[in-house]
């Protein structure tokens, strides 16, 4: 399927400003990318390079005054892929690859380690298959015990908060569930980047996890997990994942995103 985002964000910059941006589309299986773009205006030089968890970043100083972000992209992508039968093997810790093994540590806004989190995640799915029945029972649980709403969380609000709070947007539900799932020993990581199927569109954050020695897209946002995406950047969770990031004094006026799906989904096959 061809899918094609595009966002645009505005800020007032009220003095010269360095800034970090995540807003270029990951090179990778499952995702072929046929054009984009990326434009600061007012126009400014601007370098890239690579990550640790090889997202594209770029780097700018921003000027003085009203400064607008725009980036788009087309893609080639496959959908979510759907509940495999049978579903994937949990792999334990001693047999996970080496490039995954920081994807089960506690991290900035995920404290998989807190006992509060590890009683929440065993009272949920403590008596499910290890593995991704556990990950599903999670995903499904926050999606009915938290409610989604605007404006009552922000940067700092970590899993712990969500757990104890139930209530926030994509980037708490999916701090939540990586905290969840890292405390059963499960690699987990945040992705972000766009997806079709949103109510309210925006910028999405959803998680993988590492099982059968894949990774399976989780989305506790939505009743079931699915739809196209076209994937930005990974990371342990969101300070690895920032859209923007701005060391100096800017404040963000703005932020409109569109998502298109460029052919018609193939109809669900008839039974005879």
């Amino acid at each position: 399927m061809k899918m094609k985002g595009r966002s645009v964000i505005t800020y007032s910059v009220y003095a010269p400003t360095n800034v970090t941006t995540m807003l270029r589309p990951r090179r990778q299986d499952g995702q072929s990318i046929i054009q984009e773009g990326f434009e600061i205006s007012p126009s400014v030089p601007f370098s890239e390079y690579t990550d640790l968890y090889g997202n594209p970043c770029q780097r700018a100083i921003l000027p003085a005054g009203q400064v607008t972000i725009t980036t788009e992209v087309q893609a080639q992508v496959n959908i979510t892929k759907p509940i495999p039968s049978p579903v994937p093997a949990y792999i334990l810790v001693g047999d996970l690859p080496d490039e995954v093994m920081h994807y089960i540590l506690p991290s900035r806004y995920c404290q998989s380690d807190l006992q509060e989190i590890s009683n929440l995640a065993m009272q949920i799915a403590g008596n499910f298959v290890p593995g991704y029945d556990q990950v599903e029972e999670i995903r499904k649980w926050i999606h009915q015990n938290v409610k989604y709403q605007y404006g009552i969380s922000d940067s700092t609000t970590t899993a712990l908060d969500t757990a104890r709070n139930r209530i926030g947007v994509c980037r708490d539900f999916t701090h939540l569930a990586i905290a969840m799932c890292r405390s059963l020993c499960i690699p987990t990581r945040m992705t972000v980047g766009y997806l079709d199927k949103l109510q309210e569109m925006d910028l999405h954050a959803w998680f993988e996890v590492y099982i059968g020695n894949e990774w399976y897209t989780f989305d506790a946002v939505q009743e079931q997990t699915e739809g196209y995406r076209i994937e930005i950047a990974h990371g342990r969770d969101a300070a690895d994942v920032a859209m923007v990031t701005q060391y100096g004094n800017a404040t963000l006026d703005s932020l409109h995103v569109e998502v298109e799906l460029m052919e018609p989904e193939p109809a669900p096959a008839q039974n005879s």
